[in-house]
């Protein structure tokens, strides 16, 4: 068929059809000049595979282990907000869809339904997305019924003291819903007559008091493992270590925070090295090919998570579609692996890619 889908990119052009504009904007945008925006999936593209001939590849082993629970590849679901924009059943198709495909969803904050909702979707492996408010009881209310609920991980968002400014959701004037996880504790409307609402919101309710002395008191509230979301340097994955974090994923917030900030694969070796096999590292931004996936497994990666694909398959198809992006993903690993050489992931090594790094040292 002429219409058939045959890679992840294609959903991007059935959810621009499938949603109002101020929605596709919402998920599709970045900060400012979207320098990042495009940066994080061109920067994969600068980096060349070095397969190895003669392996028997006969058969693919694509599962791996993320602080203890068994994934069927390293593909994981990012962290995103209100999927009931991009499709009425929500973060509940999206669940099911990891479910299905055997990986763990990590459920926003500012998702479309609450904690318990999800984890009444289907049975599990899932994590819970903490942005810390202003009002701290919010994060102590959210972190212990996402422990009662059986989410296994806290991901704290470290990267928002502020909102970025994402300048068409200000053009559109979007309007945020009420946040399902925040019902009977306090309301997400706020009086705004120019641009952004979410933007307003955020900046009357994030923390910008919240560092690195804060981990101690989020680790006091909870027995769940913490990982921490917006590493891109080597000394702040050092801290995070320090603070007792269970894993870091290096991410720019899918370049919707600070414009030209370095591509998240740029930034992944120099944080695997300083980290050094103490906690996982995880990748996200930019993936959007299996490629992707094994060139960061190569530079050092546990896992990758995957935010925006997710969205466009599930506005475009819903449950199914999430579940074909996830496939497509997997399904191109596989493929890569074994026109690579390596049979399972834990054969994907250093050896296997060449970056720009690579290029300027061997002509020095």
């Amino acid at each position: 068929m002429a219409d058939e889908i045959v890679n992840v990119n294609e959903f991007q052009a059935l959810a621009r059809q499938a949603l109002p504009k101020m929605y596709y904007d919402f998920y599709a945008g970045g900060a400012e000049d979207e320098h990042t925006l495009k940066k994080n999936v061109q920067e994969f593209q600068r980096i060349i595979l070095l397969p190895r001939v003669l392996v028997d590849v006969s058969n693919i082993a694509l599962s791996t282990n993320i602080l203890g629970y068994t994934i069927s590849a390293p593909i994981m679901i990012a962290p995103t907000a209100l999927h009931k924009l991009a499709h009425p059943e929500g973060e509940l198709a999206t669940a099911r869809a990891a479910a299905a495909c055997n990986t763990i969803m990590i459920l926003s904050f500012s998702a479309s339904c609450n904690v318990e909702e999800v984890a009444a979707s289907c049975d599990a492996v899932r994590f819970f997305q903490l942005y810390v408010y202003k009002r701290r009881d919010i994060a102590v209310n959210l972190v212990q019924r996402a422990e009662k609920s059986g989410y296994k991980a806290i991901v704290l968002t470290a990267d928002t003291p502020r909102l970025g400014r994402r300048e068409a959701d200000i053009k559109n004037k979007l309007i945020v819903p009420q946040l399902k996880n925040l019902e009977g504790l306090m309301s997400t409307e706020v009086v705004s007559d120019k641009g952004s609402n979410l933007e307003a919101y955020a900046n009357e309710t994030m923390d910008p008091s919240l560092c690195w002395r804060d981990i101690a008191w989020l680790k006091s509230i909870t027995n769940l493992p913490i990982l921490i979301k917006g590493i891109l340097t080597r000394e702040d994955a050092i801290k995070a270590i320090e603070v007792g974090a269970a894993g870091i994923i290096v991410s720019n917030h899918g370049a919707r925070q600070l414009d030209y900030t370095p591509a998240t694969i740029s930034v992944l070796e120099e944080v695997v090295q300083a980290v050094g096999r103490r906690v996982p590292v995880l990748l996200d931004g930019g993936v959007r090919r299996g490629t992707d996936v094994f060139k960061a497994l190569a530079l050092g990666a546990q896992a990758v998570l995957v935010g925006r694909p997710v969205i466009y398959g599930l506005a475009a198809k819903g449950e199914a579609g999430v579940r074909k992006v996830m496939q497509m993903l997997k399904d191109e690993l596989e493929l890569t692996m074994a026109l690579a050489g390596c049979p399972s992931v834990e054969d994907i090594s250093r050896s296997h890619v060449r970056t720009d790094r690579d290029r300027l040292q061997s002509m020095l």
